[in-house]
C-alpha cells in the first residue's frame, strides 16, 4: 500500500493538477495527476528521476518566458 508522504493542488484554467508524493515497497515517486471535467491522466516520476524532470520544467519556462506569446502578439 502506499504512503502519502506530500500532496498538493492548484488549478490552472480549466484542469487541476494534484501533485502526490507517495511512497511503497518499491519506492518514492511523484504522481502528478491532471483532471479536466471528471477525466483524469495521470503519470508517474520516479523519486530518482526528480531533479532531471525539474530541470527540464526550469529550462521550458525560461524558454516560454523568452518568447513573445501568439496572444499578446495578436492583440497588437
Amino acid at each position: 500500500m502506499d504512503q502519502e508522504l506530500f500532496s498538493e493542488q492548484v488549478q490552472i484554467e480549466r484542469k487541476i493538477f494534484s501533485f502526490d508524493l507517495r511512497e511503497n515497497p518499491r519506492g518514492r515517486f511523484l504522481k502528478v495527476t491532471e483532471d479536466v471535467g471528471g477525466r483524469r491522466d495521470a503519470i508517474i516520476i520516479p523519486a530518482t528521476g526528480l531533479t532531471q524532470f525539474r530541470e527540464i520544467i526550469d529550462r521550458a519556462i525560461s524558454k516560454s518566458d523568452g518568447i513573445p506569446s501568439t496572444e499578446s502578439v495578436a492583440a497588437r
